[in-house]
């Protein structure tokens, strides 16, 4: 059985599937927990889009708590693609996102779901849309 710690990269297999997860049993006899918002760097609405039962993945180990908990994380076992070009960010080759460049991406995507949610709303009541 092998050993897994905190910060490993190991492959799983899918053995269940949940609205908010999906477990994975790792080499070392244990399931662990991938939430669904470390599943992939895009917005999940069903992780069934994304996983199987059966699916063999890599899967980053988040955390490991007294109880037996085992978080994990699909999207952080996957290598970042590099981004060329820049916008004067200090970004590097295999270096984290800045704290201002995550709260940058959220807040543009954010901003992307709330203007697709205003034109839904507003189609739905048949135009002018925002109650008063």
């Amino acid at each position: 059985m092998a050993v897994v710690e905190v910060g490993q990269v190991v492959e799983g297999t899918v053995t269940g599937i949940t609205h908010f997860g999906a477990f994975i049993a790792l080499p070392n006899g244990k399931t662990g927990l991938v939430h669904i918002s470390e599943v992939a760097d895009a917005y999940v609405r069903d992780i069934k889009d994304f996983v199987k039962e059966n699916d063999h993945v890599k899967v980053k180990v988040l955390s490991m708590d007294a109880n037996g908990k085992i978080a994990l994380s699909i999207r952080q076992a996957q290598p970042r693609p590099h981004r060329e070009g820049g916008h004067g960010h200090r970004e590097r080759r295999g270096a984290p996102a800045s704290f201002e460049d995550k709260l940058q991406r959220f807040m543009r995507d954010s901003e992307d779901r709330l203007q697709d949610l205003k034109r839904s709303t507003e189609s739905k009541r048949g135009g002018r849309g925002a109650s008063r």
